[in-house]
């Protein structure tokens, strides 16, 4: 019976020093309940995000309309930022549709300005242009459709006529 005894006693310490923390468990019970929902809930909502995340770029494809772009001309040194580049564009562009009453060579001077930040606005997202290689009614044309692909990337630019709107597709 000495062995029963000793056993007993050793149970009778573990629960007077368990106490304690029985008592706490029992009246932060409802507060450890809390934070295990909580956090459950946040998990199920990260989630949730992730996937609906993952659904948007498939269903728009986002890496194929990065997939061109070299990030690697963002860093070169000397590069003017993609920003600067829109607000000459469009600030050319401005005087552009306003150059009816200016002389022809300050009208040239504008457009082979607006073409050079159109060519720069291009090699910064990867976009294939021949502008340089154009000349006449053939670089118009080329011009509206570089207008056009840097439109479709996000560069909101002045219309090509006085009156008329660019609409996002």
């Amino acid at each position: 019976m000495g062995a029963g005894r000793g056993l007993l006693l050793v149970l009778a310490i573990l629960a007077v020093c368990c106490l304690p923390a029985l008592f706490a468990l029992a009246f932060c019970a409802d507060e450890i309940i809390d934070r295990v929902v909580c956090r459950w809930a946040e998990w199920r909502e990260q989630r949730r995000e992730q996937r609906t995340i993952a659904r948007l770029d498939r269903a728009i494809e986002a890496d194929a309309l990065t997939r061109d772009i070299d990030l690697t001309e963002f860093d070169r040194d000397g590069r003017r930022p993609l920003e600067q580049l829109a607000t000459d564009l469009r600030r050319l562009g401005g005087h552009r549709l306003a150059a009816v009453h200016r002389s022809v060579v300050w009208h040239g001077a504008v457009i082979d300005a607006y073409d050079e930040r159109l060519r720069a606005a291009c090699r910064a997202l990867g976009i294939v242009e021949h502008l340089a290689e154009l000349d006449g009614v053939d670089r118009e044309i080329e011009r509206v459709r570089v207008e056009g692909l840097l439109h479709a990337a996000g560069l909101t630019l002045p219309a090509a006529r006085a009156g008329h709107h660019q609409r996002h597709r």
